[in-house]
């Protein structure tokens, strides 16, 4: 029997990064690219001070986040009328689906856990650049 194929347990050390089409640095984490996840993917975000992402949604999956440290604002909806700050310790919940745009407004940088339903890195992001000039940073 060939197990070479068989799905197995695997330690991923967070060390390379790639560029999202958000515009941030993520460092590589749980993702079909990485250990062939099926229905799973989990990295890690810094944001240094000041960074912000372009306006996006992530079609048909949910993202989950857990902010270690620092914090985040992040404005979201259809004309991201909404707005949340997210301290370390905290959880926020993104449903698929819904335009988000998170900003690190503070003088030092946060990091978050981040999860979604998708396992593939970036195949989900679609960029709103119509929505970007929405919100002043």
């Amino acid at each position: 029997m060939d197990t070479s194929s068989k799905p197995t347990c695997r330690l991923v050390k967070p060390g390379h990064t790639y560029e999202g089409k958000q515009g941030l640095s993520y460092f590589e984490g749980i993702a079909a690219e990485t250990v062939g996840a099926k229905g799973i993917c989990m990295h890690i975000l810094t944001m240094p001070p000041g960074a912000r992402a372009k306006a996006h949604l992530h079609e048909s999956h949910e993202t989950a986040i857990y902010m270690l440290s620092g914090q985040a604002h992040t404005w979201y909806g259809e004309r991201l009328e909404n707005h949340v700050v997210v301290h370390a310790g905290e959880l926020f919940y993104i449903p698929a689906g819904i335009p988000h745009l998170p900003a690190n407004l503070s003088n030092a940088p946060c990091t978050a856990i981040i999860a979604r339903t998708d396992p593939n890195e970036q195949e989900s992001v679609v960029l709103l650049p119509e929505l970007d000039g929405l919100v002043e940073v």
